[in-house]
């Protein structure tokens, strides 16, 4: 069933009344594409008591295709890909800040930017929040996918971009991999390094980041200045561990994961776990990865008709995975996912079902329980939530 009160409220931007918040409440952003009834971003309130999502939206923001959010740590600005490209209403692949506001968290706009290439799919602040790293997947194979490097004023406002990075594709499946496809950029725990996971490419791209050395070019190739993964797998999101000595990294189109110890820029593979291992192609699209809060667990999405969360212990000395627990999303394509701030929940953006599922979790054994909601939404993509300070 497709979700109707986006119509309903469409074009209406701004806080639709102030509610009053219990000590359980928090805000949830989401992000979503627009090629049917979603109107951009939508900003929720979530009772992390009880679990459930007001159907009413506190706020709309209208904006083409806002499918990945990107938050500043201290939570004053919210920075947006636009994920647009040839064939769509806006064929532009852009990029939007906005201003939060501190009180009522509201969205305002504050400008946009041209990304310079198709479908930005993913973006991430420096460690020093003066740059926004986007990633422009590109769904054709020219131009191909490139990673674009904005500098981030300190009000929130977006430059022009000031560099950009491509490389070969590895040419291995012929109708992914024929150009270049950077998924999500990051940076090392220190913020010293940063890492491009390209699609097309089958490697993690590895850069030193120097603004001060040069403003214009901040991002120098490392030394070594990429990491090969199997031919084919299709590198998508790369997590690191809350202590940084550890990764973690979604290979899309093989479905699995990577794990690497990580020291100084480098990152050396430790370990490789199946998501759908003996199962048909049609199960294999890894996507997103978190793990929870106390480091104890890693939750990873499969798409594709597998449509499941699988759930892992992690290894505090090595960062391997054990297997705890595959449960359906009971949905269409999780493209995203996100652990509540209280770690008794887990939110599910069913991106094809056009559903949030928001599913029970033990904290203490980080299982999943329960369903509690099926929240109908247009094609959501991304879950933020913003935390008291």
């Amino acid at each position: 069933m497709r979700n109707l009160w986006p119509l309903l409220i469409a074009g209406s931007i701004g806080a639709m009344g102030v509610q009053a918040a219990s000590a359980d409440d928090y805000q949830l952003l989401v992000g979503s594409y627009t090629a049917g009834q979603s109107q951009g971003i939508y900003r929720l309130n979530f009772d992390s008591a009880t679990g459930q999502l007001d159907a009413k939206p506190l706020q709309v923001v209208n904006s083409e295709n806002p499918s990945w959010l990107t938050l500043a740590s201290d939570q004053r600005h919210l920075f947006v890909v636009n994920e647009n490209g040839p064939g769509q209403k806006d064929p532009v692949g852009r990029v939007s800040s906005y201003a939060i506001d501190a009180k009522t968290h509201a969205l305002r706009l504050i400008n946009q930017v041209q990304s310079l290439g198709n479908e930005p799919t993913h973006s991430s602040l420096s460690g020093d929040a003066s740059h926004l790293f986007v990633s422009n997947y590109s769904v054709s194979e020219d131009p191909g996918g490139t990673l674009a490097v904005l500098p981030v004023g300190a009000d929130g406002t977006l430059k022009p971009v000031v560099q950009m990075s491509s490389h070969p594709s590895s040419r291995v499946n012929p109708e992914r991999q024929m150009s270049a496809h950077v998924h999500s950029t990051v940076s090392s725990p220190d913020g010293k390094f940063v890492f491009s996971n390209d699609l097309g490419a089958d490697k993690i791209f590895v850069y030193r980041f120097d603004p001060k050395a040069n403003p214009d070019l901040p991002l120098i190739a490392a030394t070594p200045a990429s990491v090969q993964l199997p031919p084919g797998s299709g590198p998508r999101h790369l997590l690191f561990s809350a202590d940084g000595k550890h990764a973690w990294l979604t290979l899309e189109m093989s479905a699995q994961v990577a794990v690497f110890d990580y020291r100084d820029g480098t990152l050396e593979q430790t370990q490789m776990v199946d998501l759908a291992a003996g199962q048909p192609t049609s199960d294999k699209a890894a996507a997103a990865l978190h793990a929870s809060k106390d480091g104890k667990f890693l939750y990873v999405s499969n798409r594709g008709t597998a449509n499941q969360l699988l759930v892992f212990a992690i290894d505090p000395a090595t960062g391997h995975l054990k297997e705890l627990q595959r449960r359906s999303v009971e949905g269409d394509h999780p493209r995203e996912f996100s652990l509540d701030p209280s770690g008794r929940f887990v939110l599910i953006a069913n991106q094809k079902s056009n559903q949030i599922v928001v599913v029970e979790r033990d904290a203490k054994s980080g299982l999943l329980g329960k369903t509690v909601q099926k929240l109908p939404m247009d094609a959501p993509s991304d879950l933020k939530f913003l935390v008291r300070q």
